[in-house]
């Protein structure tokens, strides 16, 4: 009797340990940040670095070193109690390196903040803009069209259930210090039983300028209403406009009905950024125009899935690469042949006719 009671007693206190690290794995993945800390990680809140609906942006530093954003919610935010717990729960099981990375949340009273990695580089439509003094090269544009798709064909297939975005824009792509491009607000974001499912909401989903033309007429959002927002995204970095486009007397334009006459007829250079200077193979320049349009057909069953367009759009990466290589050879051998050339002693300039000795 006394074994078979040290026995159980064994089983318990296994069933506990196995309980206890569990939950020690379950906090590091979402780590639980007092006020205090977040207080003194944010030098009491100092440095704004961003706004949105749901509140202000501050900037900290970890006491590791490592810099993060530290979304903090307002309490007047749409985004609530629910909102909040379900992004925290969904940014501790979504991980990828074209995502932006979860480090933890505060919930202490009336508080409720989210912090992430800090982006040194801001945001896409800050870098778009034609205040930005430094204008993005056309291969920066074509890597950061990648790194887009790939975080959307993670959130789109990598993942179960698959997740849409909802409300993805130039202002939610945010950079690192490397320039590499990663999606970010997940406040909207819903998750699919299935990957037939679309999602009937009457929260509000969606931006002016990127949202799909058939949510307005059915309320109805899938993983195309993704799609066509990211083609919003690309017509973006080929034009340097913004998604509603400034005509005269302030009358704003979506920038895809902009956009389209020109293309019909056959005027690329028209929509190309003037900022790039003609700094853009033609080839590729086609082939993401191309893309942009497939993406931003008004019928979501028209368009392609983003695995499709991923594909599309590393083909056109790559041919981007080659072309660079090509120019760089060029270029280095035109310049040895100058520096041969200058270097000849022997070499006889024929057009000043034969020398005396």
């Amino acid at each position: 009797m006394i074994v078979l009671i040290c026995l159980m007693m064994k089983r318990i206190k296994r069933k506990k340990q196995r309980a206890f690290k569990k939950d020690g794995q379950e906090k590091s993945k979402k780590q639980l940040f007092s006020l205090r800390e977040v207080t003194r990680i944010t030098s009491n809140f100092k440095t704004v670095i961003g706004k949105g609906g749901f509140g202000e942006v501050y900037f900290g530093t970890l006491q590791d070193g490592r810099e993060v954003a530290v979304k903090l919610l307002s309490q007047t935010s749409r985004q609530g109690y629910r909102e909040f717990h379900s992004e925290a729960d969904l940014l501790t099981v979504v991980h990828h390196k074209n995502l932006v990375s979860f480090v933890g949340y505060c919930e202490e009273g009336d508080v409720k903040a989210l912090i992430y990695e800090y982006m040194a580089k801001g945001n896409l439509q800050q870098l778009l803009s034609d205040k930005n003094p430094n204008a993005l090269k056309w291969f920066e544009r074509l890597q950061i069209a990648v790194d887009v798709g790939l975080g959307l064909d993670y959130l789109h297939y990598g993942i179960k259930p698959p997740i849409v975005h909802r409300d993805l824009k130039t202002s939610n792509i945010l950079l690192n210090e490397n320039m590499q491009a990663k999606i970010s607000d997940f406040g909207l974001c819903r998750s699919f039983a299935n990957e037939h499912d679309s999602h009937i909401s009457t929260i509000p989903a969606g931006t002016l300028g990127y949202l799909d033309p058939e949510f307005r007429g059915s309320g109805k959002l899938n993983r195309r209403s993704d799609v066509y927002s990211f083609g919003i995204i690309l017509l973006e970095l080929i034009t340097g406009q913004p998604a509603m486009r400034e005509e005269s007397l302030g009358v704003k334009i979506p920038l895809v009905d902009w956009v389209n006459p020109k293309i019909n007829n056959g005027d690329i250079e028209s929509i190309l950024d003037p900022r790039l200077q003609g700094q853009y193979n033609r080839s590729t320049a086609w082939k993401l125009v191309e893309i942009a349009m497939f993406c931003t057909q008004p019928i979501a069953i028209q368009r392609p899935d983003i695995s499709e367009v991923l594909t599309e759009l590393k083909d056109c990466l790559s041919l981007e690469i080659t072309h660079e290589r090509s120019e760089s050879s060029m270029r280095r051998s035109s310049h040895n042949s100058l520096d041969t050339s200058s270097l000849n002693p022997f070499q006889i300039d024929s057009s000043s006719g034969p020398h005396a000795r």
